[in-house]
Formats: C-alpha cells, sequence, structure tokens
C-alpha cells in the first residue's frame, strides 16, 4: 500500500516537473520574440532624429521653414500624426533659420499636422491669457480691501 502511495507521488512529481518545463520553455520563447521585436523597433528612429538618421533610412528628404517660437510646440503635432522629422538651426543668416526636414512620404500627412498646428495657433490668439485675467482680478480685489475700513471694536448699541 504504502509503495503504491510513493509511486504515485513520483508520478504526480514527474508529470509537474514536466510541465513546468513545457511552460519555462513556452515563457522564453515569448520573452525572446519580445525582445527581437523591441531591437527592430530600435533600429528605426521615429518622430525627432537627426539629420543624419533620417537620410539614412533613404526615403527621400525634404525641407521646409519654421520660425523660432514654435519649435517646442510643432513636436507635439508632428508626434501625434508620426512624423520623422529632423530640425536644423541655419546660423548663415543675422537671425538663424530653422529648418523642419521630413521624408519624402510624409507630405501628406505633415500638411495634415501643418493644418491643425496652425489652427490651434490662431484659437490660442483668439482666446483671452487666464494669467492676465487672474492678475486683473487681483488687483481689483486688493483695490476692494483696502477701501475697506476695519473695525476692531463693534458697537452692539447695548449701554449700562
Amino acid at each position: 500500500m504504502q509503495d503504491e502511495v510513493n509511486e504515485k507521488t513520483i508520478a504526480i512529481s514527474i508529470k509537474a516537473t514536466k510541465l513546468s518545463a513545457k511552460l519555462l520553455q513556452k515563457a522564453m520563447k515569448f520573452m525572446l520574440l519580445q525582445m527581437k521585436k523591441q531591437l527592430e523597433k530600435q533600429a528605426t528612429p521615429h518622430g525627432k532624429q537627426t539629420l543624419k538618421q533620417l537620410v539614412k533610412q533613404n526615403a527621400g528628404v525634404s525641407n521646409i521653414e519654421i520660425t523660432d517660437g514654435n519649435i517646442k510646440a510643432f513636436e507635439g503635432t508632428a508626434k501625434k500624426y508620426g512624423i520623422d522629422f529632423a530640425l536644423k538651426k541655419d546660423n548663415t543668416e543675422s537671425p538663424p533659420r530653422y529648418l523642419v526636414f521630413f521624408k519624402g512620404r510624409d507630405a501628406d500627412a505633415l500638411t495634415a499636422a501643418f493644418k491643425e498646428f496652425s489652427a490651434k495657433k490662431l484659437t490660442e490668439h483668439k482666446k483671452p491669457s487666464i494669467r492676465k485675467l487672474l492678475s486683473t482680478m487681483k488687483e481689483k480685489a486688493a483695490a476692494r480691501n483696502s477701501e475697506r475700513v476695519k473695525m476692531n471694536k463693534k458697537d452692539r448699541g447695548i449701554e449700562l
């Protein structure tokens, strides 16, 4: 009876070991596959990159000019549209020019991104500045508080 129980216990432990080995093998294959995908993603950079990296992709490079103040704001819109681009500062002129280089096949996406970007900038100028409004309201509140007279003792009308 005891031998039979021992044999069954050993058989179960062997089956469990085989099962865990298969699971471990499956998990390792999955992990290697994920690592391979990650390396492929890193091979081709996306978004903002250097001009050298952009030219290496052999997609034909085009450029447009952009002003200094709009560079950071444009990066968010370009990231949204998945545009690969490179910024280059041209110091040959007295006010430096900024050029945005992009892939030739991204031209349609770039025009859509610029339309959205310019629409956002136009609506931004129409909206009143909340900070300016807040500062004027603070000044008005301070003026009202300075006019108010403080009373340390209140006369309740009760006399002895």
